[in-house]
């Protein structure tokens, strides 16, 4: 309960912010092109905060959090008195009108280089791409990479952490290959090779992309010592402590941490044995296995987690710049997840990314509140990369959207006329109906996630 509490108002904060960012790009812009704003508002519904400014704009923070406005003056919306007919947005000039609706998106691109830019101030903890091993027999195994290799590229970018190779690969989705660089490991030997991928098949409910290409990342080994013991779990009530070396099972020598977890897996709620090491000595204890699920989803848990080998020296580095080196990344990251957002929705429509892909509110709320925990500096990333999505979004050609605004705007630019409101209304029609569809689709597919 508590983290959907936590992921809720982990949402909450980001979508907040993030629709108060992109509006006052709207609102900011209609400002200085002489627009006349009635409204700005975060959230729909019923007000529960508001106020006016010398300019009686009124401000809102209304009751559903779930987007925002901004409301201008308009002949094609209200009536409107003729000393004020020059404020109204459909009197603007047709470049005026293509800036306001232009600045929302605009505005979400460079409220992700700022926070970016903030981020690799701060500094991000992160991990070198070095190969643990490659699955025999998987897609990568052609590569021949050996283990502890460091990836350098892959594709035409260059990967200085998993991040970079995790948003490559998936730029690569229904390609035919996938060139990859690699450092030898214990040299300075650069070897490069040239994998044939049209047979990869990528499923994001079953794998992640490296799963999918039998990529498995370096990690430090997992030893058989307990690291931590939850409250009020099985492993408590059994009385195993932090530090205690596991020995045996029911009697069973276990040598390596993924046959502890196998074995209480498939055991819920049975009686076990466990022998281990404390203090030097050789300690027997009882009880009973917990459970997760119900039926045949059911599953044994016992609530404590091992520790691990420390990580090798310069595998775990850190991301900080100065001002100058920091906003660079800050733009060339931007950069990188909106020309991969056009990516991927054009492998959307062309059917190479299956619509599985799709992801609606609920698996927002679940990243915004996994990174919240994360930490500020995680959370800062995540904000980045949904403000990025958000911006790329908007600028689709759906007359509901920016971008199907911007749409009409161009055709009346170059034809020297509005498009005729018959026109525009049905485009609107159709539109959200689309859009409809693709949030149904999305929120289908959160659903069938949880």
């Amino acid at each position: 309960m508590l983290d959907i509490l936590w992921n809720i108002g982990s949402f909450i904060v980001a979508l907040g912010l993030l629709v108060a960012v992109h509006e006052w790009g709207h609102f900011w812009v209609a400002r200085r092109c002489g627009v006349k704003v009635e409204r700005f508002s975060i959230g729909f519904g019923k007000p529960l905060w508001s106020r006016r400014d010398k300019y009686n704009t009124e401000y809102v923070i209304a009751a559903i959090p779930l987007g925002g406005y901004v409301k201008m003056l308009d002949e094609r919306v209200d009536d409107v008195d003729e000393q004020d007919r020059g404020q109204a947005f459909n009197n603007q000039h047709v470049l005026k009108r293509i800036a306001i609706t232009a600045a929302g998106p605009i505005v979400n691109f460079l409220f992700a280089i700022l926070v970016l830019f903030i981020m690799y101030l701060i500094g991000l903890q992160t991990i070198k791409p070095v190969v643990g091993n490659i699955q025999e027999g998987s897609v990568l195994s052609a590569a021949a990479i050996p283990n502890n290799a460091t990836l350098m590229t892959v594709g035409k970018r260059k990967v200085v952490d998993w991040e970079d190779v995790n948003y490559e690969l998936m730029s690569h989705i229904g390609d035919n290959t996938l060139q990859l660089t690699w450092r030898e490991p214990d040299t300075e030997q650069i070897n490069s090779a040239s994998v044939d991928i049209k047979d990869w098949k990528f499923d994001p409910d079953q794998q992640t992309p490296f799963d999918s290409l039998g990529l498995v990342p370096f990690r430090p080994s997992i030893s058989n010592i307990i690291g931590y013991v939850a409250k009020k779990s099985a492993a408590e009530k059994i009385g195993l402590q932090v530090g205690d070396e596991i020995l045996r099972l029911d009697g069973t020598s276990v040598d390596k941490w993924e046959q502890i977890v196998s074995y209480v897996v498939a055991r819920p709620e049975q009686t076990i044995q466990i022998d281990v090491l404390r203090n030097m000595q050789n300690v027997r204890l009882e009880g009973l296995i917990g459970v997760k699920g119900e039926g045949e989803s059911a599953k044994g848990f016992m609530g404590f987690t091992p520790t691990f080998e420390p990580w090798p020296e310069g595998l775990v580095f850190t991301h900080q710049y100065g001002i100058i080196d920091g906003f660079a990344k800050a733009v060339d990251k931007t950069w990188r997840l909106m020309t991969l957002s056009v990516e991927m929705l054009g492998k959307l429509f062309t059917g190479d990314v299956s619509v599985k892909n799709l992801s609606g509110p609920i698996a927002i709320a679940q990243g915004a509140g996994t990174s919240a925990s994360y930490g500020f500096v995680a959370f800062l990333g995540f904000l980045a990369l949904i403000s990025v999505n958000l911006g790329i979004i908007n600028l689709l050609p759906l007359p509901v959207l920016d971008g199907g605004h911007l749409m009409y705007y161009l055709v009346e630019l170059v034809r020297g006329k509005p498009v005729p409101d018959a026109i525009q209304e049905t485009g609107f029609k159709i539109g959200g109906v689309l859009l409809l569809l693709l949030m149904s689709v999305a929120i289908f597919n959160d659903i069938a996630r949880l």
